[in-house]
């Protein structure tokens, strides 16, 4: 059995497709971070980064989306949501980590700004950064990671429920999604799958 710590609407959305999709035996428990719940003593026992997602297994605790999709797709792999070759494996490391460490960041400099800089002015100035930066991130993904009409080719794979957030963030921004097909195609795509479906649900959206 997993334990898998989330809060609604955040980027635990993209771990917590994965996990439905394969069908995996798991129990979610909502994080309210809104009411301060990440501080709390008791999720710092298991996470002391005091962010979600984390994922409780048999042999502990993992955090981070890329870390917790790996596992999800390693341990299901009758689901097929690992690409077949190291090369294609090694894509699909680069797109995941292209999704954390540099799209998720642009987004977060519209609410969490005070992470990075301590005067208004600054993290004004970031916020008027976010809808361009994210649309050149939503560019690169279009002409270069996005094969179509998955994110790997044609099969879904581990990739594809990190990459749901990616038209989430377009259009919190103010970014209209229309004007990237592939990536507007597979959102629309993803919004017909159960899994998806009944996750969205979880989170009230």
């Amino acid at each position: 059995m997993l334990t898998f710590y989330f809060a609604k609407d955040s980027s635990a959305l993209a771990s917590h497709l994965l996990l439905e999709e394969v069908g995996a035996d798991y129990t979610a428990h909502e994080v309210p971070i809104t009411q301060g719940a990440h501080h709390e003593a008791s999720y710092l026992a298991i996470n002391p980064k005091a962010r979600v997602p984390a994922l409780q297994t048999p042999n502990g605790v993992i955090t981070e989306n890329p870390a917790i999709l790996t596992y999800v797709a390693a341990t299901h792999p009758e689901a097929h949501m690992l690409p077949d070759t190291p090369f294609e494996r090694a894509e699909a490391d680069a797109l995941n980590a292209y999704l954390c460490a540099t799209m998720h960041v642009a987004f977060a400099h519209n609410l969490r700004g005070a992470r990075w800089a301590d005067s208004a002015e600054a993290q004004e100035a970031m916020k008027k950064k976010v809808a361009s930066n994210l649309h050149d991130c939503a560019a690169l993904i279009e002409t270069h990671y996005l094969k179509g009409p998955w994110a790997m080719g044609d099969r879904y794979t581990l990739c594809d429920a990190y990459l749901f957030l990616a038209p989430r963030w377009l259009m919190k921004a103010g970014v209209d999604v229309a004007q990237f097909p592939k990536l507007h195609a597979h959102h629309t795509a993803m919004l017909a799958r159960p899994a998806t479906l009944a996750v969205m649900a979880v989170h009230g959206l």
